[in-house]
């Protein structure tokens, strides 16, 4: 509670960092201004930690026993009053690499028999040894970085020295939180089916895939969602040419197959107001299980062949024909690109047959010829849809590539998701909002993981008694005569003043020349 003592604490505390300052500057006159500030930080680093630790102990959480009624902690399970149980100390490093004291009460609910510590609970403190702001610090760095240099990026801006292997545990755990929180969203969206939120009206939803790898030399393909809101055109003078931008851009990606990852995604597509939007253009590659996508999560989806894929099978017919980089091949291929935006396929496709019976040629031709539909650019034009999926590139190379697909990195297959979980919500700016969601969720596995263990702990139940069978009345065996009894042994009782039994003088034993053995002179 707060005290006269207190703040009079406090002020000797900054009166030693005024006083302590004086001096470091008389002994240095001439120091940078670079060494000033180390100086200056830690001497604050330590009244900081003084301060953190006596204002998180002003609580009355911190001493469940002599706390008022009205302020008695409540189990966060039932709601119960909590009963105490004595005091623990728990350490914690803050900013500075400085160590604060927290004392406090462990209570139990007598309810439940739940567990806990009320001031844990109230300061909402993570496990381990690193206080909440601290912990949120390195699992965003883990996110963005390999562990090594989040570790080593923690250090330089707070003073706190951790390992590699500290960074994967606690960015690892966040994410695999934010998968299950994402998980418990979905089954309550089976459950309730409550109406989306309202979408824009033009949304483009674009999936892809990409390959990392993984532990054993083995690769395997993460699939990405991308949404964004389709913008109006706008002119840019410099292609000179309308363009569409898709902004808002957010991020859903798993190592899955594609219809778990289908049904895992509408958790983002239900976020987004998929269902609701007034046109979804579906800008993605010919693979069947793009298409599959859209048929389950909006069927009326438009579906536009991604363009510079479709360039791509124009360059390698051109390149069979003409010889790759060369001028004829180039100059074809930007041809067929202005006569498809502008025209459509069909005279592109005529054009694409009329190079003859080469492989490539064939490729290519029974690739478009089947997606026609999906190649009516100058009607998506028209209408403001966009004909590239950029955003579908940027997100296999921004999401997935930048941060799980490097030299020497290899992910163990159960590692992957948590870490996509996170990248998802860094690169969609969402952090704000979802690190709240994975604090509660970290915290509530670890109350689940105490509880478990101590179930586990707890004696089981003893069986119940089977009921007494009905007696049985058996005929008693004849009586046969009891063999006569023997006689016990003679006791030979020890004369009094004797009770134990002392070699003679000319024994064995005492012709010994060790120990106690040894014989004595006749002086003796």
């Amino acid at each position: 509670m707060w005290s006269d003592d207190l703040e009079q604490r406090w002020q000797q505390l900054a009166d030693e960092v005024y006083t302590g300052m004086k001096e470091w500057r008389l002994a240095h006159p001439r120091a940078s201004l670079s060494a000033i500030e180390a100086a200056l930080d830690a001497r604050l680093a330590s009244v900081r930690a003084r301060l953190l630790q006596d204002i998180a102990l002003t609580s009355a959480a911190a001493d469940v026993a002599h706390a008022p009624p009205t302020e008695r902690s409540r189990c966060p399970e039932c709601g119960h009053g909590l009963e105490a149980r004595g005091q623990e100390v728990r350490t914690l490093t803050t900013t500075g690499d400085r160590s604060i004291t927290l004392p406090r009460s462990r209570a139990v609910c007598p309810a439940c028999e739940a567990g806990l510590f009320p001031l844990d609970e109230e300061l909402g403190l993570l496990p381990g040894a690193l206080t909440p702001s601290l912990h949120e610090s390195l699992v965003r760095l883990g996110t963005w970085l390999p562990f090594a240099p989040a570790a080593a990026m923690l250090t330089h801006f707070t003073g706190v020295t951790l390992s590699a292997s500290t960074a994967q545990r606690l960015t690892e755990q966040a994410g695999a939180a934010y998968a299950a929180v994402q998980q418990a969203d979905l089954a309550r969206l089976e459950r309730a089916l409550p109406d989306p939120p309202a979408g824009p009206p033009i949304q483009q939803a674009t999936v892809d895939g990409v390959f990392v790898p993984l532990v054993g030399g083995q690769w395997a393909e993460v699939k990405t969602l991308a949404i964004g809101t389709v913008q109006p055109p706008v002119w840019c003078a410099r292609a000179q040419e309308w363009q569409v931008q898709t902004t808002e851009l957010s991020y859903f990606a798993r190592l899955a197959d594609h219809e778990t990852f289908g049904w895992q995604a509408t958790v983002e597509t239900h976020r987004r107001g998929l269902l609701s939007a007034g046109v979804v253009c579906g800008v993605a590659d010919g693979a069947d299980w793009c298409q599959q996508f859209y048929d389950l999560q909006r069927p009326d989806t438009v579906r536009i062949l991604d363009f510079p894929h479709v360039v791509g099978y124009l360059s390698q017919a051109a390149q069979a024909v003409w010889g790759v980089g060369s001028a004829a091949a180039t100059q074809w291929v930007t041809d067929q690109a202005t006569t498809l935006v502008e025209e459509g396929p069909e005279a592109v496709l005529d054009r694409l047959r009329a190079l003859g019976a080469v492989e490539a040629v064939t490729t290519a031709l029974g690739y478009l010829e089947k997606r026609v539909a999906q190649l009516q650019y100058p009607a998506f034009r028209a209408a403001g849809y966009p004909i590239g999926s950029g955003c579908g590139e940027s997100a296999n190379k921004l999401v997935v590539e930048a941060r799980l697909k490097g030299s020497g990195m290899h992910w163990a297959r159960e590692q992957v998701d948590p870490m996509l979980a996170l990248r998802t919500v860094a690169c969609s700016d969402r952090w704000g909002e979802a690190w709240p969601q994975i604090h509660a969720e970290v915290r509530r596995q670890r109350r689940a993981q105490v509880q478990a263990r101590r179930q586990a702990r707890r004696p089981a139940p003893a069986p119940p008694l089977a009921p007494n069978p009905p007696p049985v009345l058996v005929a008693p065996p004849p009586a046969t005569p009891a063999p006569p009894a023997e006689a016990p042994p003679p006791v030979i009782a020890m004369p009094a003043g004797r009770r134990r039994h002392r070699p003679a003088a000319d024994h064995l034993w005492r012709r010994q020349r060790i120990g106690r053995g040894l014989p004595r002179s006749a002086e003796t």
